[in-house]
């Protein structure tokens, strides 16, 4: 069963950083991903990257987050600097695999004013 699992979510000041792991329980996964979802609110892509490291971001969120992997690890990652009560969500782990997408749980991540 392919699995992938966040960690690293929590509470946090405004400027604030937080780093989000995601393990993937194989290897094998082409781009892998992160997106937010607030209630009320379409799922969003916040970061993504290619197996090679080739990386696209939100608007909202260059300059201040950081996505990436570690292959050997199955793992990918998301630092996130300069945090702001905006950047408050349910923050999901995405991987394709086999021309399959798969989903975390998601880790909460709260940004306090």
């Amino acid at each position: 069963q392919v699995q992938l699992v966040e960690s690293g979510g929590g509470l946090v000041q405004a400027g604030g950083s937080l780093r989000l792991s995601c393990s993937a329980s194989r290897s094998g996964f082409t781009t892998m991903a992160w997106y937010r979802q607030t209630l009320g609110k379409q799922r969003e892509l916040v970061a993504r990257i290619s197996r090679g490291g080739i990386t696209k971001y939100a608007d909202s969120v260059k300059g201040r987050f950081t996505i990436s992997r570690d292959n050997a690890k199955n793992m990918v990652y998301l630092q996130m600097n300069s945090l702001k009560p905006g950047d408050t969500a349910v923050y999901i782990c995405n991987g394709i695999l086999d021309g399959l997408n798969y989903w975390g749980q998601g880790t909460q991540v709260t940004v306090s004013s």
